[in-house]
């Protein structure tokens, strides 16, 4: 079965998250940055990052899995968003075109 691919946009929660980020919340968003490589890695990940958007900052990925409920247990098991911190929607998508980061 060919893969399908997602955007998924990680939402803090409020705008002001990356300035002024609690100590417990860095402990989950290291989580969450460990499990987002471990995901890259495995090539469920085609890019991933924080977008700096004038509204506030936001987490975007691609993903690249089998389906919706894969993509779907991918965002339940952030552990930013089973700890409560932030939220996440997905979105299917078609890519184009893609290029490796230089």
């Amino acid at each position: 079965m060919d893969k399908q691919h997602y955007y998924f946009a990680l939402i803090p929660p409020r705008p002001s998250f990356p300035q002024d980020i609690t100590s417990e919340e860095r402990a989950l968003m290291d989580k969450h940055s460990v499990y987002f490589r471990q995901h890259f890695d495995l090539g469920k990940l085609l890019l991933y990052g924080p977008v700096m958007a004038p509204a506030g900052a936001f987490g975007v990925g691609i993903l690249e899995v089998a389906d919706e409920a894969e993509a779907r247990r991918f965002g339940e098991n952030d552990p930013s968003v089973r700890g409560g911190l932030n939220r996440f929607e997905i979105y299917p998508m078609q890519v184009a075109a893609s290029r490796a980061k230089s």
